[in-house]
């Protein structure tokens, strides 16, 4: 496959709401596009540039082997604040095109997992449970569940396996 992309190197994020009490929380879930690995993760209530950057602080590899970030056009993806964090790492970011279902199908489906997964079966009184479950959540889809796209292996026995998309 001459389209296959080195790990870490294609990162891609949309971020999700989740019911909360009354309210609403955002998490957001980078993920790699070689493998299907969730790579970070971060719950806030808003979807701007303080969630971005959690979910980036939170990835357990230097961001400097990044090279392109997919993500929609909203909030904190499209920011300054953002930008400069991307600037700073060498980071190109590509933002998916008004009305195309195709840019951000992956993160999209992994966002669909985890809302039948994990959300759909729990209801959140706190952002701290939430998160809680949500850092449990990755730790199982990474390590254990098993991925039709990766030929039934979890990302990490995948990327173990010398294997990318």
């Amino acid at each position: 496959n001459s389209m296959a992309t080195p790990p870490r190197t294609h990162i891609a994020a949309d971020p999700a709401y989740v019911r909360v009490g009354n309210s609403w929380a955002c998490i957001c879930l980078p993920g790699d596009l070689a493998n299907r690995e969730i790579t970070g993760h971060a719950v806030g209530t808003r979807h701007d540039a303080d969630l971005v950057l959690a979910a980036f602080a939170a990835l357990r590899f230097p961001l400097g082997g990044i090279e392109v970030f997919h993500a929609d056009r909203g909030g904190g993806f499209a920011g300054e604040r953002a930008e400069r964090m991307l600037d700073a790492f060498g980071i190109t970011r590509f933002l998916s095109n008004p009305g195309s279902p195709y840019d951000n199908a992956v993160v999209e489906s992994t966002n669909r997992l985890v809302k039948k997964e994990l959300i759909y079966d729990n209801v959140y009184t706190s952002v701290e449970r939430l998160r809680s479950d949500l850092n449990r959540y990755v730790w199982w889809y990474n390590h254990q569940r098993l991925h039709s796209t990766l030929g039934y292996l979890s990302p990490v026995e995948f990327t173990q396996q010398g294997k990318t998309l």
